[in-house]
C-alpha cells in the first residue's frame, strides 16, 4: 500500500495541476486489513455498537462484503452519533461525532489516497494535521514572525461553528480541483450525507462535516486551503501595505500585519469571503490587538499592562527576558488549566471506589505525561509546575474521601510519592533554541533575539559554538 502512495505522491509533486481520474480501486482488501491493524482499541463504538474486537473474529469475510459493497456502489455509511463535549472555560458545548467501525476503515483509506494528493498543494502557513507539523510549530511560526518582522497588530479570528457549516457544495468543488474520479467523489458525497443520530432522533446532514471523523481534518485543511490561504496570498498581501503573515491550525487561524489599516481591511474582506463559502467569523472572538515590538516598548515606558491574545490554548503576551531584552511569552490558557484540572477531579471521584490505587496510578501518570508534552513549551515551566501542584493536592484530597476513615495521612502520602513517583513538570519543546528549525515547505531559524532599545544587535551564535568558548575562557 505505501508504494502506491508513494508513487501518487511523487506524481502530485511533478505535476501541481494534475488531475486523479483513478483512485477508488485502492480501497481493496490488503489495504483495508492494513487500515484495520492500525484502529486503536477500547475506543467508542458508532451507532451499530460493533468494537473493534467483535469486527476482527469474521474479519476476512467482513472485508470482502465491505469491498464488494463499494464496488457495486451499494455502500452505505451510517448516520453518526452526536456527543457532546465541554469547551474551555464555556457552558456550550463542542459537539464530536462517533462514526460505525467498518466507516472508520474506509475513510482511513479514502484519508491515505486523499492526503499526498492535497498536501504539496498546502502552503507554509498551514499547520494543522499535516505529517511533520503540529501546534509546536505554528506557535515556533507566530514567535518568529513577531520577534523578527516588524509586527505591530494581531488579528485574532474565529469562525463560529466552522465544522457544522462546511458547504457540501463547496467542499466538492475543492476536492474536484484535484480528483477527476467520479467513483472517489461519489464515496466523498457518502461519507457528507451519511446524517446523524442524536438522542435516537435522525438529521440529514444538508451541511457540514463531523468533528472527531478521520477524514474532517482533511477537509477542513482542503475548504481552507482554497478558501482563505491561496486567498491570502493571492488576493491580500499583493494589496498589503505592509508586512503581513497569515498562522493556521486547522481552523484556528491569527494574521500579524505591520500596518492598522491592512489589519482592518483584512478584517472587512475576510468576512465577506467567508460568508460566500457559508461560514462567517464570530464577532465576540475576533479582535484586532496592538502587539509587538513598538507596543512593548510604549507599554514598558509607560508601565502599562500590554495586550495578549489565545490562541492554540496558549496565552500569548509581550515580556521581558532576564536580561531586559523583548521576548513573546507563551503561557497556559487560563480556561484550558481550569477545564483541565476539572476533568482530573471528575475522574478521581469517579474512579477512586471503582479501582485500587496501583490499577489507576499509572493513568495518572499518562495525564500528566500528555499534559506536559502539550504545554511544556519554553517560558511556561510555571504553569505546568502549577498543575502538577494542584494535582498533587487533588489526589490527596480524593483518596481519602473513599470512605469514613482516612487512607493516610500526609506524611504517609508524601512517602508513597517517594515510592511510586508522578511524572515532574518538564520543557519538552524549546521555543527558544539557536538551530535551524524545518517544517512544511519552510526552513526558518529559530528567533535571535536583537536588543533595539540600545541601538545594538546581537550576533547570532550557535550554541555548540557559545559552548565551546565559554569552556576555553575556563
Amino acid at each position: 500500500m505505501q508504494g502506491k502512495l508513494n508513487l501518487i505522491a511523487d506524481k502530485a509533486k511533478q505535476n501541481p495541476n494534475m488531475k486523479f481520474t483513478a483512485l477508488i480501486h485502492h480501497i481493496n482488501a490488503d489495504n483495508l486489513l492494513q487500515c484495520y491493524n492500525e484502529l486503536k482499541r477500547n475506543k467508542v463504538c458508532g451507532i451499530d455498537g460493533v468494537t473493534l474486537d467483535e469486527y476482527g473474529i469474521n474479519l476476512n469475510e467482513n472485508i470482502k462484503l465491505l469491498v464488494q459493497k463499494l464496488r457495486t456502489k451499494e455502500y452505505r455509511h451510517k448516520p453518526v452519533r452526536r456527543v457532546y463535549i465541554p469547551k474551555p472555560g464555556k457552558e456550550e458545548k463542542r459537539a464530536l461525532g462517533i462514526i460505525a467501525l467498518e466507516d472508520k476503515l474506509v475513510q482511513l483509506m479514502a484519508k491515505k489516497i486523499l492526503e499526498p494528493i492535497f498536501e504539496p498543494k498546502f502552503l507554509e502557513c498551514s499547520h494543522g494535521f499535516r505529517p511533520g507539523l503540529s501546534c509546536h510549530t505554528a506557535i515556533h511560526a507566530l514567535n518568529h514572525t513577531i520577534m523578527k518582522e516588524p509586527v505591530n497588530y494581531v488579528v485574532e479570528v474565529d469562525i463560529r461553528k466552522f465544522f457544522d457549516k462546511i458547504s457540501h457544495y463547496w467542499l466538492l468543488r475543492c476536492i474536484e480541483e484535484r480528483v477527476a474520479d467520479p467513483n472517489m467523489i461519489w464515496l466523498m458525497k457518502r461519507f457528507l450525507k451519511a446524517g446523524i443520530v442524536e438522542s435516537g432522533v435522525y438529521e440529514d446532514s444538508e451541511q457540514g462535516t463531523i468533528q472527531g471523523g478521520v477524514i474532517s481534518p482533511l477537509y477542513a485543511n482542503i475548504y481552507l486551503h482554497y478558501v482563505l490561504d491561496l486567498w491570502f496570498n493571492k488576493i491580500i498581501l499583493p494589496k498589503a501595505r505592509d508586512k503581513m503573515q497569515l498562522i493556521r491550525y486547522c481552523d484556528d487561524f491569527v494574521v500579524c500585519c505591520a500596518n492598522k489599516k491592512d489589519a482592518e481591511e483584512f478584517l472587512e474582506k475576510l468576512k465577506i469571503r467567508l460568508k460566500k463559502f457559508n461560514l462567517e467569523v464570530a464577532e465576540d472572538k475576533t479582535k484586532i490587538i496592538k502587539f509587538g515590538r513598538t507596543e512593548w516598548k510604549r507599554r514598558k515606558s509607560n508601565q502599562e499592562k500590554s495586550d495578549s491574545f489565545t490562541f492554540l490554548g496558549f496565552t500569548h503576551y509581550l515580556g521581558t527576558t532576564r536580561k531586559g531584552w523583548f521576548s513573546v511569552k507563551h503561557k497556559t490558557a487560563k480556561q484550558n488549566l481550569q477545564m483541565k484540572l476539572r476533568s482530573i477531579k471528575e475522574w478521581l471521584k469517579k474512579i477512586r471506589n471503582i479501582q485500587t490505587l496501583k490499577e489507576w496510578w499509572p493513568v495518572l501518570k499518562v495525564k500528566l505525561l500528555g499534559h506536559y508534552r502539550y504545554y511544556g513549551v519554553s517560558g511556561n515551566f510555571r504553569c505546568i509546575n502549577q498543575f502538577y501542584n494542584q494535582v498533587i493536592n487533588m489526589v490527596f484530597k480524593w483518596i481519602n474521601r473513599r470512605s469514613q476513615k482516612k487512607s493516610m495521612n500526609w506524611l504517609q502520602y508524601l512517602k508513597y510519592l517517594d515510592w511510586n513517583p508522578l511524572p515532574k513538570p518538564q520543557i519538552y519543546y524549546q521555543m527558544y533554541n539557536t538551530t535551524p528549525l524545518t517544517y512544511g515547505n519552510a526552513s526558518l531559524k529559530s528567533p535571535v533575539w536583537e536588543n533595539h532599545q540600545q541601538g545594538s544587535v546581537r550576533a547570532p551564535i550557535a550554541m555548540k559554538e557559545y559552548l565551546i568558548n565559554k569552556l576555553n575562557k575556563e
